[in-house]
């Protein structure tokens, strides 16, 4: 059987109609829900909840990568967090809702952060921002790229944890 070799994202030729950065970023969030699902696949709710060898659960890392991209977005646009996105924040290390249901979290997230970035993405990215309650500096552009780079480093934990599931099973 031939199989078709992957193409990452970023050479796909797609979302040719946003800014460099903004692409960069939908690009990123691409690779990451391929990699989050081919990583995943196979695995049982019970080990994407658990924490083999002390690791951070999927489960956590799925939550959390869905979560903080909306919250770095608001702080991108301009704003501070909600109840809402408070509350989220802090139920981010508790749950038990299944694979799909994590996964679908995190669809939903990256669809809503499409058009975010699309916007932002027009924007003077050297426009100041600034974020939490500690009103940290950062720009429009930092905080773009650290959805990027943030989503990017909590998949090569879910990536780690699940070469761990696996090989658990051997």
């Amino acid at each position: 059987m031939n199989v078709a070799p992957y193409i990452e994202p970023w050479l796909q030729g797609t979302y040719t109609d946003v800014p460099a950065a903004g692409r960069a970023v939908l690009h990123a969030l691409d690779l990451a829900l391929d990699d989050i699902t081919k990583w995943t696949a196979g695995l049982t709710d019970a080990e994407v909840h658990s924490a083999p060898l002390g690791l951070t659960t999927i489960a956590y890392h799925l939550r959390h990568i869905a979560r903080s991209t909306d919250r770095i977005l608001t702080y991108a646009e301009g704003g501070q967090l909600s109840a809402e996105q408070l509350a989220a924040l802090k139920a981010e290390s508790t749950g038990e809702e299944s694979l799909a249901e994590l996964i679908a979290e995190v669809e939903v997230s990256f669809t809503n952060a499409e058009a975010r970035v699309r916007e932002l993405a027009t924007a003077d990215l050297n426009t100041p921002r600034f974020v939490g309650r500690k009103q940290l500096p950062t720009t429009i552009g930092g905080a773009l790229i650290h959805v990027a780079d943030h989503t990017q480093r909590h998949v090569g934990q879910i990536v780690t944890t699940a070469k761990v599931l696996k090989a658990d099973r051997q």
